[in-house]
């Protein structure tokens, strides 16, 4: 569980779908002997604490967010999830770091190259040493409730994170799913989400 949880700063952030605040959070995990220093950021709109809020928690993905990749849908359910929150005027997009599902940019690019080879994402991650999904959860839960929210209705296809949520002590009264149509380069990375990630999607 994250130590010393801090909130380093926050400002006003007005986007093309509209204001929001947003909050810089640090966190230390581990032990002395192996700490390791976790950063991530909020994007709060509106009264947060009247009702449970629509959440999104959304891992960095250089190559989609940025770039534009067809090879995942990760752009596409970033502003899906900006639009959802706007349509509400209430809601929380926490982004954390951990690029190709925790591996790190440089390890998520040799997955790549094993994928032009064949492999699925999950087998990828596997051959390089590391686990089909790397990432740990833990530190939204903890912004939420720095935030002050401890029931939220989760923004994801992702049963993982909110069991993560649930274990930090958030409540998720309602999963609404995070769908997109996916581009045709993101047809088998979406079918390893559901087949051996256990995603959750109403179409298959």
């Amino acid at each position: 569980m994250p130590s010393q949880v801090q909130q380093i700063a926050s400002a006003e952030f007005p986007t093309r779908w509209g204001k929001f605040r947003i909050y810089g959070f640090r966190a230390q995990h581990g032990e002395d002997g192996d700490r390791r220093v976790e950063e991530a950021v909020a994007l709060v709109m509106g009264d947060v604490s009247s009702s449970p809020p629509l959440v999104r928690v959304h891992s960095q993905c250089l190559t989609g967010d940025v770039f534009h990749s067809l090879r995942c849908d990760c752009r596409q359910q970033l502003e899906l999830s900006f639009s959802m929150i706007a349509e509400e005027g209430v809601g929380i997009l926490i982004y954390e770091q951990q690029e190709g599902r925790g591996i790190g940019l440089m390890a998520k690019l040799q997955a790549y190259e094993l994928q032009d080879a064949g492999l699925d994402t999950v087998e990828a991650n596997e051959r390089l040493g590391f686990k089909a999904d790397h990432r740990d959860f833990t530190l939204p839960g903890e912004i939420l409730k720095t935030l002050g929210v401890t029931r939220v209705r989760l923004l994801s296809n992702n049963p993982d994170k909110v069991h993560a949520l649930e274990k930090a002590g958030v409540r998720v009264v309602e999963r609404v799913p995070c769908e997109v149509i996916p581009s045709k380069h993101a047809e088998e990375y979406l079918k390893t989400k559901r087949d051996k990630l256990g995603h959750l999607f109403t179409s298959s």
